[in-house]
């Protein structure tokens, strides 16, 4: 959400003035109309005062108001909002490797679409990021503690098989723990942290998602969610066809307790499309910028504007 803060609010009283020059403006008018009356012979006068444009007069006075109204906020120092690169972020990346991914919904399966995009994901971070891998089972584990070699990253991307069972609360408990493993920076600070986690299926064993989604809120660690696969997507366990649809209302509920966003993919361009924005996101930090210069801009602008509207009133155009 936008929020227009001001480094001199205190000068914003000069708002103060507007709507008395409104209520001033009201009063003229009507007085001018009354005067106006007193004169029953219109054809002779309009002959020698040349009738002036209620509308551009009118339009006039609202562009002068509103240059008022600018520059003023101008003079109190606004401050907007740009979104700068991040110089440093530690991302961990959470990938499922529950039975679930065998499926075939996403060809050539749901793990091996997952691995790819991944890879595409990781190649594509800043190379100052520094990136952790967990595997999402039922035992999670840091495959790959934070770092900033992407060969390596690969390496661990391309290495993971499948396990039995989803524990997503400790999945997430894992990488708050990866991202305690990040190098500090040049004042002894961790790098702001994100988690991006990808699951296909439900929670069945750990820890209670939610209870981990608050302690990351907690940490100020948003997790991006990705609900991953089709809701016809099956796996064949011990004889049994197993329906496995992704749980897009819990991962939603994880992400909008963590300040993160929630994703669904059911194919792997879509996938790679998810992993773009999520880049984006993680990648840019909102900034407070001072805007004077913008804002006097907008006031100069309307009341050049004003002055024209101005000089046609009194102009007699051929």
């Amino acid at each position: 959400m936008f929020e227009l803060t001001f480094l001199n609010p205190e000068r914003l009283w000069a708002l103060a003035l507007v709507p008395l020059l409104v209520v001033a403006y009201v009063i003229v008018v009507r007085r001018k109309k009354k005067s106006g009356m007193r004169y029953t012979n219109t054809t002779i006068l309009s002959r020698v005062v040349h009738k002036q444009s209620q509308w551009r007069r009118h339009l006039a006075v609202a562009l002068s108001l509103a240059s008022l109204v600018t520059l003023t906020a101008a003079w109190a120092r606004p401050n907007g909002v740009d979104m700068m690169p991040r110089e440093r972020a530690t991302v961990v990346l959470v990938i499922d490797i529950s039975q679930s991914m065998q499926a075939t919904d996403i060809q050539p399966n749901r793990l091996d679409a997952a691995k790819q995009a991944a890879i595409a994901f990781i190649e594509a971070l800043p190379a100052q990021y520094n990136l952790a891998l967990v595997s999402l089972s039922g035992a999670p584990a840091v495959r790959l503690p934070p770092t900033l070699d992407r060969v390596m990253a690969r390496q661990a991307i391309s290495t993971l098989r499948v396990q039995d069972s989803t524990a997503i609360g400790e999945g997430i408990y894992t990488a708050l723990s990866a991202l305690q493993m990040a190098p500090l920076g040049e004042d002894g600070s961790l790098a702001p942290g994100a988690i991006v986690l990808l699951s296909d299926g439900q929670n069945t064993a750990g820890r209670a998602p939610t209870q981990a989604a608050n302690e990351a809120a907690k940490a100020k660690v948003p997790v991006y969610t990705i609900a991953y696969g089709t809701e016809n997507g099956y796996v064949d366990l011990d004889g049994k066809r197993e329906p496995v649809p992704p749980d897009k209302l819990l991962l939603n509920t994880i992400s909008t307790m963590t300040g993160g966003d929630t994703y669904s993919a059911e194919s792997l361009p879509e996938l790679e499309r998810v992993y773009s924005n999520i880049r984006s996101e993680v990648g840019m930090v909102p900034v407070k910028k001072e805007t004077t210069a913008l804002w006097a801009g907008y006031g100069l602008a309307f009341a050049v504007v004003a002055a024209l509207a101005a000089v046609s009133l009194g102009a007699r155009w051929p």
